[in-house]
């Protein structure tokens, strides 16, 4: 069983799969529901501060550098440009508006490119990392839901 939680908490932790991934194995697999979600929602937790604190450095330190400059710029103009216009609309909802872009479970969406976006926008890191993590739960909820649904179905047949 460790290694199963193990796999689950690795899956959790991979971009763009996520937890999305992560619950639907564990219910796939008939694993305790809670341990196996507790474990999903951990995984995805473990990179936030890193991105967080990280990858707006990277891309400002690789602005300059000759083979990936054009693209960090790219990355940084269009976050800044995109959160001005974020913010703007948002106001002071932009942290529910984060929340709720990690928290529905579609593509591209995820703990991941919040992270991304909120290191980018230069939001405040601790705000950020609890709005993230109850998105994790949102979506941790949804997919669980989806899953005992799909699963429960496909045991009728």
């Amino acid at each position: 069983m460790l290694k199963k939680y193990i796999i689950v908490l690795l899956i959790s932790m991979v971009p763009l799969i996520e937890i999305r991934g992560a619950i639907p194995y564990a219910v796939g697999f008939g694993m305790p529901l809670w341990q196996s979600c507790l474990i999903a929602v951990v995984g995805n937790m473990i990179p936030v501060p890193f991105i967080f604190l990280f990858a707006r450095r990277v891309l400002e330190w690789g602005k300059d550098k000759r083979l990936i400059g054009g693209f960090c710029r790219w990355c940084l103009e269009k976050g800044v440009k995109g959160g001005s216009k974020l913010e703007a609309k948002a106001g002071r909802g932009l942290y529910i508006a984060l929340l709720l872009f990690v928290g529905i479970p579609l593509p591209g969406t995820g703990a991941w490119t919040g992270t991304l976006a909120a290191s980018i926008l230069n939001m405040d890191f601790r705000k950020s990392v609890l709005f993230i993590m109850l998105g994790v739960i949102l979506a941790g909820a949804i997919m669980f839901a989806a899953s005992m649904g799909v699963f429960g179905a496909i045991s009728l047949i």
